[in-house]
């Protein structure tokens, strides 16, 4: 699984942002200000950092030139600052891309995999769980010997409940991830799918555990 750091002063901003990597896979670790975040990037590996500029204490700037004397982790600044000036500076320091805020989730999230896949850091195509196997260039499904021929939308449930193992996904984070906004609040139709979904998996239906009044989420288990 691929780890990413948030950093912004702004809490809200971060929940925004985490809410929406780990629905792309994403182990999320957060900070409130730049010390924090050179502490934990010190500490800990990442594949990617979010990074906001306007913080109390050292700004984004500053941190992003402590963290490129001993690290080439993609960074993308994220801002209110939108000037030329500030952007060429950003990019002077090391940074891979700049967003503006306001800012859409999903075209943040866009620009994080671009990232990724620009510098070589993109997530895995192939999720392993034993013999259980999804390839998500090819949009196959793997048991053992036996291929598991699942409907588009029941392959893009799996995928994004088998990026976040362990993790609980709620109906509406699962509505917004698969089938997009247009359909908020029609829970029943994640349930629909779910439900059709194991019927495919067949002994492999364990791996999509139901968490009564919440949601749903894959569990493996050797």
């Amino acid at each position: 699984m691929k780890r990413m750091l948030i950093v912004d002063d702004d809490s809200h901003i971060r929940n925004l942002v985490m809410v929406y990597a780990q629905l792309e896979g994403f182990q999320c670790s957060e900070a409130e200000n730049a010390d924090q975040a050179l502490e934990l990037a010190g500490r800990q590996e990442f594949d990617i950092l979010i990074l906001d500029i306007m913080m109390p204490g050292k700004d984004g700037f500053e941190a992003l030139a402590e963290i490129r004397q001993c690290s080439q982790v993609p960074v993308i600044m994220l801002t209110a600052r939108s000037e030329e000036y500030d952007k060429l500076l950003g990019f002077g320091l090391g940074a891979d891309d700049y967003v503006s805020k306001p800012f859409s989730p999903k075209e943040l999230m866009a620009r994080v995999n671009a990232v990724l896949k620009r510098t070589g850091s993109e997530p895995s195509q192939t999720l392993k769980f034993g013999d259980f196997c999804i390839e998500i260039g090819t949009r196959t499904v793997t048991a053992g010997q036996n291929v598991i021929s699942l409907p588009p939308k029941e392959f893009d449930l799996l995928v994004k409940l088998a990026q976040n193992e362990h993790i609980v996904l709620t109906r509406d984070q699962l509505l917004g991830s698969v089938w997009g906004y247009e359909y908020y609040g029609d829970t029943r139709t994640v349930d629909t799918h779910v439900k059709s979904l194991r019927e495919h998996l067949g002994t492999y239906r364990k791996l999509i555990q139901t968490v009564w009044g919440v949601g749903y989420k894959f569990e493996y288990r050797e």
